[in-house]
């Protein structure tokens, strides 16, 4: 029965997923769904990321959390319509919480939606969202064995995202055993080793995102 049941939920949020993929693709948004366990790093990227894009692209924000609005709170700083979703104690944001933000938002006017999932690194990776990429951050500070211990994250993501590289010589973190072990559960895996705190790697992302849209826009 149980299976039954969290089959049943899965396929529901697939069908609405997939009509808010038709309306994003009838809007031309291109859409990222960001995972990470907590204090990856997830909003730190996303300020930087629309410091780095927001003159080439109209951003918005969708921040996903169990409760409070401070995440939110720093990305409208930077002038950035955003939207918070308070889950209320679900682990991640699905399909039918993105349809119900999106009236919030002016969808004519964006290039770029960035979706910012709870903190958790097992139920985000099973809820699609119409995204085009899930992206997922993991930090040095977690520990190599991440891939291993969570394969469907790293499977069902495009980019991983290594953060806090500047704290390499300070972790017990195997870089090369980190990404040889995500490349193994997904081999098409876009790897970046980026610091957020001094901005060294983030370049690559950036680069590799504004691929992603104008592909998306032709």
């Amino acid at each position: 029965m149980k299976v039954t049941i969290v089959k049943n939920v899965l396929d529901a949020n697939e069908r609405i997923a997939q009509d808010n993929r038709a309306l994003f693709d009838e809007k031309k948004i291109y859409v990222i769904n960001l995972m990470s366990s907590p204090g990856a790093g997830k909003t730190t990227l996303v300020e930087k990321t629309i410091m780095a894009l927001k003159n080439r692209y109209r951003i918005a924000v969708i921040e996903g959390d169990i409760q409070d609005t401070q995440d939110a709170d720093r990305i409208s700083a930077l002038g950035i319509p955003a939207v918070q979703i308070n889950t209320g104690g679900a682990c991640h944001i699905d399909g039918n919480m993105i349809r119900e933000a999106l009236p919030s938002l002016e969808l004519d006017r964006i290039d770029l939606l960035i979706s910012e999932n709870v903190g958790n690194l097992v139920c985000p990776a099973e809820f699609k969202i119409g995204e085009n990429a899930k992206v997922m951050i993991l930090s040095t500070p977690e520990g190599a064995d991440k891939p291993a211990k969570y394969p469907l994250m790293f499977q069902e993501s495009a980019v991983m995202i290594i953060n806090k590289t500047d704290l390499l010589p300070y972790v017990d973190f195997d870089l090369e055993k980190a990404k040889r072990t995500a490349l193994s559960v997904n081999p098409a895996l876009q790897i970046f080793e980026v610091s957020c705190k001094n901005g060294e790697g983030l370049e690559g992302w950036f680069n590799w995102l504004s691929a992603q849209i104008e592909a998306f826009r032709v």
